[in-house]
């Protein structure tokens, strides 16, 4: 006769949905769970002075989540512990302290789902095994190899190629008409001084500039007088389009904008993906899809979001504005999109930009970040408006299998629920959604 499981205890930290849903997973499979939202140190070695079978820290704030970790680690030493972290460089020391700490985040669990419901029709999720690209079938979880397809990308490259000198707003155009009609005058000046001055082609270049610079044209013969009557329109319209030129170059450089009009952080014109929402979901699924070859426009509705300079360090042009309203779609382009990617926080603001993107593009492939809102089910129940990633319910599933001496390879999102699938057997094992924290 088989023993009845020891029933563990967990130290949940955090009042996160992420960790109100790992609570309540625990608690469903039977384990004694203690949640704390932020314990203070005297709470922390109050509930670390019982047995605890490990401890998942589940924050959105990194200080707060390496602190908590460290006192954990000082009042137990060697207990298995998981953590939340956004930051590359302090996971990596972290692990570097406490060599059996696990650490993730809810960016980088729910990214192969969000990667696969934006490429692809009928994958759960798509990950990077360090050979290539590999694909979990939605319907058994098999593995496949995967790649995207080579005319989508070269759609997207001419996307990104028409983007290059192309106003996108009253700043840019500004810029662009004042250095168009520059060298529209310089064109034109040069071709009067061949075809009329009979000047040599280095010559009439250097009149040319002459008249541009406004320092006047060369002396020429008083026989042509329809000539020094354009040097002279054109050199009062050098001023005007200068100035232009001038204020647009300036605005460009003091405003730290987010998307240029020349290299890789132009605004693509087709064949690219758009993301709302440049939080930390926002920004890893954006540089997800540039490695996978396709253009990307990120939205964020505020211009102060801690994230939008990492975005321009990277190179992804970022427009500030609501991703609800049509205006704002349309200027990304939605309509050319290949798919709409709906990741901030607030779940409603993301059912909100969905129901707009099916207004503005039928066709528009459209995923969304969600699953904790009870208004999520009702919408659904209307129409379908998207494929739903419950990013709070997949960082569920994998602390609790990391708790449980797991070591999960990648968990994809299904119709009923979270999948596991395991690093070392390739086995899948589908979860169940326990809802919120009893706590």
């Amino acid at each position: 006769m088989q023993e009845p499981r020891r029933a563990r205890r967990w130290l949940v930290v955090g009042a996160t949905p992420e960790a109100r849903r790992s609570c309540a997973s625990l608690v469903a499979e039977g384990d004694d769970v203690v949640h704390l939202a932020a314990p203070t140190d005297s709470e922390l070695a109050h509930a670390l002075g019982s047995p605890t079978d490990g401890v998942a820290v589940l924050l959105h704030d990194d200080t707060q989540a390496l602190r908590y970790c460290l006192a954990a680690e000082h009042l137990s030493p060697g207990l298995p512990m998981v953590v939340a972290l956004f930051d590359k460089t302090a996971a990596s020391q972290l692990v570097s302290v406490i060599p059996h700490c696990r650490v993730t985040s809810p960016a980088e669990v729910a990214l192969p789902s969000l990667v696969a419901a934006a490429l692809s029709d009928g994958l759960a999720g798509v990950v990077d095994d360090g050979k290539g690209w590999t694909g979990y079938r939605a319907s058994d979880a098999g593995a496949i190899p995967f790649e995207v397809p080579r005319s989508t990308r070269w759609r997207s490259r001419l996307g990104i190629v028409a983007g290059q000198l192309r106003p996108h707003d009253s700043g840019s155009l500004i810029l662009l008409t004042g250095l168009a009609g520059i060298l529209l005058l310089l064109m034109v000046d040069t071709v009067a001084g061949l075809a009329v001055l009979h000047e040599t082609p280095i010559g009439a270049f250097h009149a040319a500039v002459r008249t541009v610079a406004t320092v006047g044209p060369v002396p020429v013969e008083e026989d042509h007088p329809g000539y020094l009557l354009f040097a002279a329109l054109a050199m009062l319209a050098t001023i005007g389009l200068t100035a232009m030129f001038t204020a647009g170059i300036v605005e460009h450089l003091l405003s730290g904008r987010l998307i240029a009009i020349w290299g890789r952080r132009v605004l693509p014109r087709r064949g690219h993906v758009v993301v709302v929402g440049m939080g930390q979901v926002g920004l890893r699924l954006a540089e997800e899809i540039r490695r996978h070859g396709l253009g990307v426009i990120g939205i964020e509705r505020y211009p102060t979001a801690p994230h939008l300079r990492t975005a321009r360090s990277l190179d992804i042009p970022v427009l500030v504005g609501d991703g609800s309203r049509r205006r704002i779609l349309a200027r990304a382009r939605a309509d050319h999109a290949v798919a709409l990617c709906a990741v901030a926080s607030d779940e409603l603001d993301n059912v909100a930009v969905a129901v707009t993107a099916r207004a503005v593009s039928p066709d528009l492939r459209v995923v969304m970040r969600a699953g904790n809102h009870d208004a999520i089910a009702e919408t659904q129940s209307l129409f379908r408006i998207g494929t739903v990633v419950d990013t709070a319910g997949l960082t569920a599933a994998y602390v609790v299998r990391c708790l449980t001496d797991a070591r999960p390879r990648v968990v994809l999102s299904v119709g009923s629920g979270p999948v596991v699938v395991d690093r070392a057997s390739g086995r899948s094992e589908p979860m169940t959604n326990p809802g919120d924290c009893p706590h």
